[in-house]
């Protein structure tokens, strides 16, 4: 039977039981509700079938593993060889007490560090800032000098560990510090692995934690993809992230394609500066939200992936395989999390992580229970890290490639992302590029339009969160939550107070006029940054001379 004949065998008989079998059913027990979607409002078909398929070319749309255009995985054994690296993202308070941190979760096994940075660190401000007061030490680890950096990796094997660094505008100055303390550490810089967010982009769009306005935040992105091209083969320069384009509220189309175009972004400045497409295609990461919706998240990670290969094979004629391939980090969602119920979380949790592992992650973070609540306490993050060896080690989901491969339903929806993520794309280049589409509004407007649309949905009870909107119950939380201790951050204006004290002021006056000068000329910061931070120069002393040279960028509301 030829598949002409086959197709149409198929839709008689598929005419058959809908009259046959599922009229007589549906008369006895209708459905649920009149409309089935995704979390991301894509309408969900009550049966798939080849015919769904029937236009699907193998090879062109799936491929093998570790081929093009990718779809199944980047790597041709994927997990039955290497699994993905755990990570439990960690800082708090001091660089010692998340040092401490840091070792706890290597002893449990944790196969890679994370690291998260206050938000004085995070938008250029010292601990003694006014601007940071009460702030310090509370979202992520204080880190105001190279001496913070030296206590926050002691004792961590550099050439070891991967270590991946979620921090933005500064992000030149975090790398410039790490490659220092690595250095004297005797780890040289091509064995460092590891990765740098540097994607201040997603900041204008969802997060807020930028300092200078777009023009000079790419040049840093820019400078800092350079210096990682020619010193650090092994280092992820930007780690593109839709994870908190997915947290503001974006649907997953939107989270691929708005983290899609600020690749094409990236890829474009860097060429700009002259830079190789291939040389910096197989230096850039990205970085995804897992979310609830169990299939969708699934497909959202393969179409990311298809997608990708072509835009880096066709658009940017990139010639190097490895650069064609989409490595991706994942978080579970935060948003997702609730306070009321807590426990449930660690379903939600184990779900969106193997929703992660199925899609074909390189690199995990599981939340914790807690974190609706408060930072996690070291027993919920060892449950969360738990969660990930248990998948790996029990679930059997590692044991072959892509094993939702083939699925009508997946095959369709996977389809179905790509499509619409791509008409997106198409938009914002006509446009004029992703930066354009962020001057304008565009894309923060659309982000709120899809936050709206769902928090409506739960409100009006179309989407039911357990133990929030139903299912719910009168009963206090009984988990501990975990609290910063507020003399942490009087330990920290200590401790800066002292470096001033005891470090060259005249050598720190120096290197920060040079950088002023470089900043002026358009040289590449990141070695002026390595000179200045050796000098014991901080954070807030650099961003100061930044300020003045850059200016600093004030949101316009999107209406």
């Amino acid at each position: 039977m030829d598949e002409k004949d086959r197709l149409t065998t198929l839709t008689s008989a598929l005419d058959d039981w809908q009259t046959d079998v599922l009229q007589p059913a549906l008369t006895r027990t209708p459905e649920r509700k009149k409309e089935f979607r995704t979390g991301s409002c894509v309408d969900v078909n009550r049966l798939y079938t080849p015919l769904d398929l029937a236009d699907h070319d193998y090879l062109e749309a799936l491929g093998f593993p570790g081929s093009y255009p990718y779809t199944r995985g980047v790597r041709p054994t994927m997990y039955r060889s290497r699994l993905w690296t755990m990570r439990e993202y960690a800082g708090y308070g001091t660089a010692e007490e998340t040092n401490r941190r840091f070792h706890f979760l290597i002893e449990q096994g944790q196969t890679g560090l994370s690291i998260a940075f206050d938000l004085p660190t995070q938008l250029g401000y010292d601990a003694d800032d006014p601007m940071a007061v009460g702030e310090v030490g509370k979202v992520g680890v204080a880190i105001d000098s190279l001496a913070d950096m030296e206590a926050l990796l002691r004792g961590i094997p550099l050439d070891r560990v991967s270590v991946s660094m979620t921090i933005n505008a500064t992000a030149a100055i975090l790398l410039a510090m790490y490659v220092v303390v690595a250095k004297r550490s005797g780890v040289a810089p091509e064995h460092l692995a590891g990765t740098i967010q540097n994607d201040i982009l997603k900041e204008y769009i969802a997060r807020g934690t930028y300092i200078f306005p777009p023009g000079p935040s790419m040049r840093l992105v820019t400078d800092a993809v350079a210096y990682c091209a020619r010193y650090l083969p092994r280092w992820n320069a930007i780690s593109v992230s839709g994870y908190h384009i997915r947290e503001a509220g974006s649907t997953a189309v939107q989270e691929v394609a708005f983290t899609l175009a600020d690749g094409i972004a990236y890829m474009e400045s860097a060429i700009a500066a002259g830079l190789d497409v291939d040389r910096i295609g197989s230096q850039l990461s990205f970085f995804f939200n897992a979310h609830n919706d169990f299939l969708e998240e699934v497909a959202k990670f393969r179409a990311a992936r298809r997608l990708w290969a072509a835009i880096m094979r066709r658009r940017f004629q990139a010639q190097d395989p490895r650069s064609w391939m989409m490595r991706f980090h994942a978080q579970t969602s935060g948003v997702s999390l609730t306070a009321q119920q807590a426990e449930n979380n660690l379903v939600r949790i184990a779900l969106q992580a193997i929703a992660a592992v199925l899609g074909g992650v390189q690199s995990l973070h599981t939340n914790s229970r807690d974190e609706a609540l408060g930072l996690p306490t070291e027993d919920a993050v060892r449950l969360a890290l738990r969660t990930q060896q248990i998948i790996a080690y029990e679930s059997g989901v590692a044991n072959t490639i892509d094993p939702l491969g083939g699925s009508y339903f997946l095959e369709t929806l996977t389809d179905r992302i790509e499509r619409e993520a791509s008409a997106y794309i198409e938009k914002i280049d006509a446009m004029g590029g992703m930066l354009r589409a962020i001057e304008t509004g565009f894309v923060q407007r659309d982000i709120q339009e899809a936050a709206y649309r769902e928090q409506r949905a739960i409100e009006e009870r179309q989407r039911i969160v357990v133990g929030v909107n139903e299912f719910t119950a009168a009963e206090p939380v009984r988990i501990p939550v975990f609290a910063v201790d507020p003399r942490l951050e009087e330990e920290q204006r200590a401790k800066l107070a002292r470096l001033r004290r005891h470090r060259d002021t005249n050598r720190v006056e120096r290197v920060l006029y040079r950088l002023e000068e470089a900043a002026r000329a358009h040289e590449n910061l990141l070695p002026i940054l390595i000179e200045v931070v050796e000098a014991y120069a901080t954070i807030g002393e650099i961003c100061t001379v930044l300020r003045r040279v850059f200016g600093e960028y004030r949101e316009s509301v999107a209406l």
